[in-house]
């Protein structure tokens, strides 16, 4: 079994173990845009999209960024959208964080947390993956630079689809 492919076995199995493969928040949820209209995420249906929630004071948030910029970059044509939530109260301090780490995805905001808790959110960064249906097909809790093949491999899939 290849590197790629004992990492993507990992990660299937602690979901399927832990019991969240099947929890299935959806894109039904209402965020703010930047310039504070309300938007639901099922703008992106048809899509395959990365839903990643993050705070300005989510040291691994500052990591995923730029994987996050990278994939948006490379398989938007094909029908993927990143979209990040931001969870901070203050969004003076998101602002402050996004002029350091700078997002090229779409940019959504929750100062409330309520998407947060109905997304069932078990850590800083959490990211769910949705395929062009609108079905939740996979949950990451956490940020892991040596998982990102394995999260790519996820996109690709899904996108073939």
């Amino acid at each position: 079994m290849s590197k790629q492919q004992l990492n993507k076995f990992y990660l299937v199995s602690t979901l399927i173990v832990s019991g969240q493969l099947l929890a299935a928040p959806s894109l039904e949820n209402s965020v703010l845009k930047k310039d504070g209209n309300e938007s639901s995420l099922q703008e992106f249906l048809g899509k395959v999209v990365y839903v990643d929630f993050w705070a300005s004071w989510c040291a691994p948030c500052r990591k995923s960024f730029p994987w996050m910029n990278k994939v948006q970059s490379k398989y938007q044509q094909q029908g993927f959208e990143v979209v990040a939530i931001n969870l901070d109260v203050d969004s003076a301090s998101a602002h402050e964080f996004l002029a350091k780490v700078p997002a090229k995805f779409n940019l959504r905001f929750n100062p409330d947390g309520d998407v947060a808790t109905a997304f069932d959110l078990l850590g800083m960064p959490s990211s769910y993956l949705f395929n062009r249906q609108g079905e939740l097909v996979q949950r990451h809790v956490g940020f892991y630079e040596k998982h990102t093949a394995a999260y790519e491999e996820e996109i690709e899939l899904l996108l073939k689809e």
